[in-house]
């Protein structure tokens, strides 16, 4: 009878296991920190890429609508965004690396803000790099340009209005 009872624990065991192991990666926190009633598109210069395990951040000045300069603050210094996406090893499969994104790189992205109003998101749709020195048109983005690369999937979401930081 012992064996019975214990077959049963011992499926239960294995059935919770493959579960987990089918679970989504991201699932180890909550997105409630993003607002996702909010979506921003930026185009902006590459300042820096933090490759860390658990979620790639690459943090970008965002280009005025002209495209010929990055937003500034009051003191003016150079806005900077970051964008949180999936771990290093799964987006480099999506071609996101370091020596892909180095600094100076134009990318556009779309991102969900941190609700906090800290200047980061998650990232949302794909991720467009600019062909070297060659930013968009003026009020464009990276996918309008030809010969841009794409990172992951999905377009440019459409924005639900402007960054806070765009009307400097």
């Amino acid at each position: 009878m012992k064996k019975l009872v214990a077959l049963p624990a011992v499926g239960l065991a294995v059935l919770m296991s493959a579960g987990a192991a089918v679970t989504p990666a991201r699932s180890h926190h909550s997105f409630a920190m993003f607002d996702d009633s909010k979506t921003y598109v930026f185009t902006g210069v590459v300042v820096r890429i933090n490759p860390d395990a658990n979620h790639l951040q690459i943090y970008f000045a965002p280009l005025n609508e002209e495209r010929k300069s990055v937003l500034r603050d009051e003191a003016g210094k150079p806005v900077i965004w970051a964008v949180e996406m999936a771990g290093s090893a799964e987006v480099a499969r999506e071609g996101v690396t370091v020596n892909d994104f180095k600094p100076g790189t134009i990318v556009s992205v779309g991102l969900h803000p941190l609700r906090s109003g800290e200047r980061a998101g998650d990232r949302q749709g794909g991720l467009f790099r600019c062909p070297e020195k060659t930013p968009p048109q003026p009020g464009k983005h990276c996918d309008s340009v030809a010969d841009h690369t794409t990172h992951g999937e999905g377009a440019l979401p459409a924005p639900t209005g402007p960054a806070p930081d765009q009307d400097i």
